[in-house]
């Protein structure tokens, strides 16, 4: 019967397999340390759909802020007319 250790065995090429698996795991690993195990979005979803501000931007935040009650609504407009001006909506920052 003729079988690897007859044949002179598989070769070095052998180790490219472990090799292979080897950095897929760690790939992986590393991708979920950096995005979904620490609680953060990966680079692709940082932004909304439509462009806007980010889920971590001070806009996004006052927003949250005041529909949880924590801000009255003078506060609000207070807080995002300052906001607009620094951050913008609008790009260079105009309206």
């Amino acid at each position: 019967m003729n079988t690897l250790a007859h044949s002179g065995g598989p070769g070095p090429w052998i180790l490219l397999f472990p090799l292979i698996w080897a950095a897929v795991v760690i790939g992986g690993v590393t991708l979920l340390r950096r995005t979904v195990w620490r609680g953060r979005r990966a680079p692709w979803q940082a932004r909304t759909p439509e462009g806007g501000p980010g889920v971590s931007s001070p806009i996004a935040l006052l927003g949250r802020r005041f529909a949880a009650g924590e801000i009255d609504e003078e506060e609000y407009w207070r807080r995002l007319s300052v906001l607009d001006e620094q951050f913008g909506r609008t790009k260079g920052g105009a309206a």
